[in-house]
Protein backbone atom coordinates (compact mmCIF):
# COMPACT_ATOMS: atom_id res chain seq x y z
CA UNK A 1 0.00 0.00 0.00
CA UNK A 2 3.06 2.52 0.82
CA UNK A 3 4.35 2.05 -3.08
CA UNK A 4 0.76 2.52 -4.36
CA UNK A 5 0.68 5.88 -3.03
CA UNK A 6 3.68 7.23 -4.25
CA UNK A 7 3.54 5.93 -7.58
CA UNK A 8 -0.26 7.52 -7.90
CA UNK A 9 1.06 10.75 -6.55
CA UNK A 10 3.99 10.85 -9.05
CA UNK A 11 1.72 9.91 -11.92
CA UNK A 12 -0.93 12.49 -11.30
CA UNK A 13 2.52 15.02 -11.07
CA UNK A 14 3.62 13.68 -14.24
CA UNK A 15 0.25 14.23 -16.61
CA UNK A 16 0.18 17.40 -14.93
CA UNK A 17 2.86 18.63 -15.77
CA UNK A 18 2.15 17.39 -19.13
CA UNK A 19 -1.46 19.26 -19.39
CA UNK A 20 0.78 22.41 -18.42
CA UNK A 21 3.95 22.03 -20.57
CA UNK A 22 2.59 20.21 -23.49
CA UNK A 23 0.72 22.94 -24.79
CA UNK A 24 3.36 25.46 -24.81
CA UNK A 25 5.96 22.90 -26.17
CA UNK A 26 4.11 22.28 -29.45
CA UNK A 27 4.15 25.68 -30.45
CA UNK A 28 7.11 26.17 -29.92
CA UNK A 29 7.94 23.15 -32.47
CA UNK A 30 5.03 24.14 -34.86
CA UNK A 31 6.88 27.87 -35.03
CA UNK A 32 10.42 26.38 -35.46
CA UNK A 33 9.23 24.56 -38.51
CA UNK A 34 7.55 27.46 -39.70
CA UNK A 35 10.74 29.52 -39.36
CA UNK A 36 12.76 26.85 -41.11
CA UNK A 37 10.17 26.67 -44.18
CA UNK A 38 10.21 30.76 -44.16
CA UNK A 39 14.13 30.62 -43.93
CA UNK A 40 14.11 27.96 -46.94
CA UNK A 41 11.96 30.08 -48.37
CA UNK A 42 13.76 33.33 -48.50
CA UNK A 43 16.53 31.52 -49.31
CA UNK A 44 15.08 30.53 -52.67
CA UNK A 45 13.60 34.05 -53.07
CA UNK A 46 16.68 35.85 -52.83
CA UNK A 47 18.87 32.96 -55.42
CA UNK A 48 15.24 33.90 -57.96
CA UNK A 49 15.98 37.82 -57.40
CA UNK A 50 19.61 37.40 -58.48
CA UNK A 51 18.76 35.35 -61.26
CA UNK A 52 16.24 38.30 -62.74
CA UNK A 53 18.29 41.19 -61.81
CA UNK A 54 20.98 39.31 -64.50
CA UNK A 55 18.17 39.07 -66.49
CA UNK A 56 17.28 42.40 -66.60
CA UNK A 57 20.90 43.93 -67.00
CA UNK A 58 21.15 42.21 -69.53
CA UNK A 59 17.66 43.47 -71.29
CA UNK A 60 18.78 47.29 -70.29
CA UNK A 61 22.76 46.78 -71.69
CA UNK A 62 22.48 43.84 -74.33
CA UNK A 63 20.90 45.77 -77.64
CA UNK A 64 21.07 41.73 -79.44
CA UNK A 65 18.95 40.34 -76.71
CA UNK A 66 16.62 42.88 -76.43
CA UNK A 67 16.08 42.80 -80.41
CA UNK A 68 15.56 38.95 -79.58
CA UNK A 69 13.04 39.33 -77.18
CA UNK A 70 11.08 41.68 -79.54
CA UNK A 71 11.26 39.15 -82.09
CA UNK A 72 10.19 36.30 -80.13
CA UNK A 73 8.11 37.36 -77.56
CA UNK A 74 6.61 40.34 -79.60
CA UNK A 75 6.24 39.62 -82.83
CA UNK A 76 8.24 42.98 -83.85
CA UNK A 77 9.55 42.71 -87.55
CA UNK A 78 12.30 45.17 -88.78
CA UNK A 79 11.55 47.67 -91.98
CA UNK A 80 11.32 46.23 -95.10
CA UNK A 81 11.37 42.75 -93.63
CA UNK A 82 8.40 39.96 -94.35
CA UNK A 83 6.90 37.73 -91.62
CA UNK A 84 6.80 34.08 -92.02
CA UNK A 85 4.41 32.17 -90.01
CA UNK A 86 4.56 28.37 -90.19
CA UNK A 87 1.83 26.45 -89.35
CA UNK A 88 2.21 22.90 -88.10
CA UNK A 89 -0.21 19.88 -88.63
Amino acid sequence: MILKKPFWLASAGLILLLVIFLPGYTKIQELKDRNRDLKEKNARLIQENLVLEKELDRIEKDAFYQEKILRDKMGVVRKNEVPVKVVTE
